[in-house]
């Protein structure tokens, strides 16, 4: 099993900035890739950024430019800098780590951690 503890969320004004981070431990091995996904109330959870173990990265085209996923592999965690916020923007943020082990990929996921944009 893998623990995943979230944090960063808050509020912030339309075109501040936040920053997530996701920290890993349990079983931590075989990790394959660390992203954020999103849910907004009413609608389906949806991918934000990936970042595999060797560095490539993948955004939903709406956060393109705005949003920055990194990670440190030596601490097991993965951030999300997220700047230009906007209001749709807004919804509970989910980090997940995806490990591959003999060629299955299993699936973790955070608590979720809110976002709000609002003035």
């Amino acid at each position: 099993q893998v623990q995943l503890v979230e944090s960063g969320g808050g509020l912030v004004q339309p075109g501040g900035s936040l920053r997530l981070s996701c920290a890993a431990s349990g079983s931590i091995f075989s990790i394959n890739s660390m992203g954020w996904y999103r849910q907004a109330p009413g609608k389906q959870r949806d991918l934000v950024a990936t970042i595999t173990s060797g560095g490539s990265t993948n955004y939903a085209d709406s956060v393109k430019g705005r949003f920055t996923i990194s990670r440190d592999n030596a601490k097991n965690t993965v951030y999300l800098q997220m700047n230009s916020l906007k209001p749709e923007d807004t919804a509970v943020y989910y980090c997940n780590v995806v490990r591959r082990i003999y060629g299955v990929d299993y699936d973790s996921w955070g608590q979720g951690t809110q976002v709000t944009v609002s003035s």
